[in-house]
């Protein structure tokens, strides 16, 4: 099929030579489309242009560069959400609750387009992006609020973050069930989030995260951990390999003494994240008594895992497509792996969930830890990894946590 005829976000690009009238919603569209595929970093303005069926010296009349189309497509990935939220019943929250699903499953990018390629943005349109997003996020909150008196700001915040999280979650896997099925299960997901009992959060009385931290001795390590930082922070095209010396306090040539290529360090770097949660997933089996027991372990130990490397979590969420391709494919299959383990583990507890549905909820509990962990002023508090534990339970339908535990 010619790419001018191939469908982009519903809608099928007009012939070429032609000035249809939604030229611009065409590119915002396919732009959309592919930075959610492909990633930011391997799209051009020519794929773009070749998607919608028109030349790039036509494109760039209408978007002067791929930074300002990426910003216009980020901020229209957030606009339905709060579209949804303002056209809502604010006074039944089952009623937000479905809007929002209805969004997450008619734009599956949304949450990707916000966590992964918003950001790529320079520093001035990435506090913009986090305005609007924060805006979302306090519009739960105060609905959470107003169902709970009884919790505080910081407690609704974060229940907030966790039940967007959960209604994102399908950006972040292709698992596939009946729209009215889906909808039904997304809305429970979330409502189990936000009616999860939160602990006490608040300030780190130690400080914040990193104060105080021993410096590493080894250069490697100096630069594996600089490495993760700024991959995570700026994308892996945007960093270079004298930025991650500089960070590390190691002087240009003497990085190549450690690591031969900026590859070599992305492959180490998500290589070890694979490897943490995997020995973690084997501990948890091998100690515990029976499925549930091992999930609930299972459990903790990715939360302290997400809480503890964010940079981490983000590389093996965003940074993978960059790997080369024998080493891109054996981290998928590893991360396949490691949620098929999670799948089975939860349809032995509930085996009337099915897998399909199983796996729904095993990305919904992650992906909520996981935007935690990734936003600094909620992951540096106490309290959030008792809260994490609590939404995740109740999103995979696991019993409370004995008091004993």
């Amino acid at each position: 099929m010619a790419a001018a005829a191939r469908k982009v976000g519903g809608l099928v690009p007009p012939a070429r030579g032609t000035r249809p009238h939604n030229r611009r919603e065409l590119i915002l569209l396919a732009a959309a489309d592919l930075f959610y595929r492909r990633g930011y970093a391997d799209v051009a303005m020519s794929d773009i242009a070749e998607a919608v069926g028109m030349g790039p010296s036509a494109l760039y009349r209408h978007f002067r560069s791929k930074q300002q189309l990426l910003m216009q497509v980020v901020l229209d990935g957030v606009a339905p959400v709060r579209e949804a939220l303002a056209r809502s019943d604010v006074d039944d929250p089952d009623t937000v609750l479905r809007a929002v699903v209805a969004v997450t499953l008619d734009h599956r990018e949304v949450g990707v387009l916000w966590q992964r390629e918003g950001r790529l943005l320079p520093p001035e349109e990435r506090a913009e992006v986090r305005r609007e997003v924060r805006a979302i996020t306090a519009v739960v909150a105060g609905l959470i609020r107003d169902a709970r008196p009884e919790l505080d700001a910081a407690q609704c915040e974060l229940l907030a973050w966790c039940g967007l999280g959960v209604l994102l979650s399908p950006s972040f896997h292709r698992v596939e069930l009946p729209r009215p099925e889906y909808v039904r299960l997304l809305v429970e997901l979330g409502r189990a989030a936000v009616t999860a009992p939160p602990a006490v959060v608040g300030p780190l009385a130690a400080g914040p995260v990193g104060a105080g931290r021993i410096v590493l001795r080894s250069r490697r390590e100096a630069l594996l951990t600089a490495a993760a930082r700024l991959f995570a922070e700026q994308g892996y095209a945007g960093v270079a390999i004298e930025d991650i010396g500089a960070a590390a306090g190691i002087a240009g040539p003497s990085v190549y003494n450690h690591f031969e290529s900026k590859a070599e360090l992305l492959s180490a770097a998500v290589t070890r994240g694979i490897e943490w949660l995997l020995m973690d997933m084997t501990r948890a089996l091998a100690g515990a008594q029976d499925h549930a027991a091992a999930l609930r372990v299972l459990l903790r130990s990715y939360i302290r895992f997400a809480a503890g490397h964010s940079d981490l979590v983000c590389l093996l969420l965003a940074e993978v497509s960059h790997l080369p391709t024998q080493a891109r494919h054996r981290a998928r299959q590893a991360q396949l792996e490691y949620l098929t383990e999670w799948t089975h583990l939860l349809c032995a507890v509930h085996p009337e969930y099915g897998a399909a549905v199983a796996r729904i909820r095993v990305h919904a509990a992650l992906t909520a830890i996981n935007d935690v962990a990734r936003t600094r002023q909620l992951r540096d508090t106490a309290g959030v990894a008792q809260t994490l534990e609590a939404v995740a339970s109740a999103v995979l339908g696991l019993a409370p946590r004995p008091a004993s535990a």
